[in-house]
């Protein structure tokens, strides 16, 4: 189990930006995948971006060209850069980290697909 902490959510107008960051601490050794997800009242948790351990970064097309994920592994730290924030992008953004088995299996991105965080409100709104 990795200790996940989020921060950096808030309101902010469209067109706005913010940046959360994920804290990690114990068994960091663990991570093979590190990412965030996000969900709407009503609707189901999903993938945002993530982090594979070989480099590797994925999007929802959603937010491509808008949204940055990137780590930095001194800090132990997991940053992810919204700019052009719409509406549509309110929700609870949560921070996640899972292993190379649960990566790989039917459990990634679920309630028991890794650790997670407790989660920052990101309220877009005029």
């Amino acid at each position: 189990q990795v200790d996940l902490v989020e921060s950096g959510g808030g309101l902010v107008q469209p067109g706005g930006s913010l940046r959360l960051s994920c804290v990690a601490s114990r068994n960091l050794h663990t991570i093979y995948a590190w990412g965030w997800y996000r969900q709407a009242p009503g609707q189901e948790r999903e993938l945002v971006a993530n982090i594979v351990v070989e480099g590797s970064s994925n999007y929802a097309d959603s937010v491509k060209g808008r949204f940055t994920i990137s780590a930095d592994n001194a800090k132990n730290t997991l940053y992810l850069q919204m700019n052009n924030l719409k509406p549509e992008d309110t929700a609870v953004y949560y921070c996640n980290s899972a292993d190379g088995n649960t990566y790989y299996s039917e459990n990634y991105g679920t309630e028991r697909g890794g650790s997670w965080g407790q989660g920052t409100q990101v309220i877009v709104s005029a």
